[in-house]
């Protein structure tokens, strides 16, 4: 993967990172990983429930220390963050020392809201509404430090976006 373009998106919760990361991957023949599922399957148990047992802060210890050993070792071209990954600053540094482009996909609150809701994944971090908006505007002043912004329009599907990101970053 030496001189290959990577990847990393961000963006808060339901915004589409998984899925555009899913799409971007089959239209570009690329490896892809979640980094969500990626820490599920080290930690052997759902993100949900190291929340809720662990805590956040020893959650983003886990999620750093999963971050490092995968760029180390299993690095793939396109890398869907959670929500909160960016907002840690070891996690910026690890990403642009593998050589990662961080893109912010960028959507309204009404819109991550809305995906949020129909949901079937817990997501212990978006209770409700009001602590979940107040999330939402903490985090933008870290994801706005990405290299590139996307801006997720509600008329796009997820493979719109990731057609467009594909058509711009890849080729």
């Amino acid at each position: 993967m030496n001189g290959q373009k990577r990847i990393a998106l961000t963006g808060f919760m339901g915004v589409g990172k998984s899925s555009v990361a899913r799409h971007l991957a089959g239209l570009c023949g690329e490896r892809r990983v979640d980094l969500d599922t990626y820490i599920e399957s080290r930690e052997g148990r759902q993100i949900a429930s190291i929340l809720d047992a662990d805590g956040e802060p020893a959650y983003r210890v886990i999620e750093t220390g999963a971050l490092e050993h995968l760029l180390a070792n299993e690095p793939a071209p396109i890398l869907s963050l959670g929500g909160g990954t960016w907002t840690i600053e070891r996690n910026r540094e690890l990403l642009r020392e593998h050589g990662y482009t961080a893109l912010w996909l960028e959507a309204t609150f009404e819109h991550c809201w809305l995906n949020i809701s129909f949901s079937r994944k817990s997501r212990p971090l978006a209770r409700d509404r009001a602590s979940t908006e107040k999330l939402f505007v903490e985090r933008q002043k870290t994801y706005c430090l990405a290299e590139w912004h996307f801006i997720v329009r509600p008329e796009l599907t997820s493979f719109d976006v990731a057609r467009q990101i594909r058509d711009e970053f890849f080729d």
